[in-house]
């Protein structure tokens, strides 16, 4: 569908809250990176997986990318997603997001040509991990690395911008189920009783 895109896969993280490995915690039955793999397969001309533990993914057979900043959160590894990819814009998802919306995803797609980052709004809350971002972000992002300022959005006043906003997010997803995350046993248990198929 879409041509010179790049999708990135935030595989990474401590995973503190879970106490294991958010990336092959079972929802509904399967590892919660099959289920956004399985979403995105086809978006992107390459599919990456960003980990600092290529062993326990390399079964995927993708492309994987260690931080080139280790230890500076999410915004090091979206600098790393973007970095490393071959084609300019790069849609970068968290791989603890099992209700990732393609529908969604494939607006947002269309839209990545009018700015360096198409992020959707929710709540009044931008949702970087759901996001696209340009080769333009490197030089903003990596500032913002060196200084150790590590808010994700923390860039967004030097670049340019697309918000999605509910409006527009409602027509693929009501109730902005994609951005949810299982972060903790208690989301996934909360997460579990409420599963819905949400393509």
């Amino acid at each position: 569908m879409a041509n010179k895109l790049t999708v990135a896969i935030m595989a990474g993280g401590k995973s503190s809250r879970m106490g294991k490995d958010k990336s092959f915690v079972l929802f509904n039955g399967r590892p919660m990176i099959e289920i956004a793999l399985e979403t995105v397969a086809g978006l992107g001309d390459e599919t990456l997986l960003i980990t600092n533990k290529p062993g326990a993914y390399a079964h995927f057979n993708l492309p994987m990318v260690s931080d080139i900043y280790p230890d500076h959160g999410p915004l090091g590894g979206i600098y790393t997603a973007v970095h490393a990819a071959t084609y300019p814009h790069t849609v970068v998802v968290a791989c603890d997001m099992p209700w990732l919306n393609r529908s969604l995803l494939e607006y947002m797609i269309t839209l990545r040509e009018t700015a360096d980052v198409i992020v959707p709004r929710w709540e009044k809350f931008p949702e970087p991990l759901h996001a696209i971002y340009s080769k333009a972000c490197l030089p903003a992002i990596e500032a913002k690395l060196k200084e150790k300022r590590l808010k994700i959005t923390g860039f967004f006043g030097q670049v340019i911008v697309r918000f999605v906003e509910r409006g527009e997010i409602e027509q693929f997803d009501a109730n902005g189920r994609s951005f949810a995350n299982i972060n903790s046993p208690e989301d996934l248990e909360g997460a579990s009783d409420q599963f819905s198929v949400n393509q």
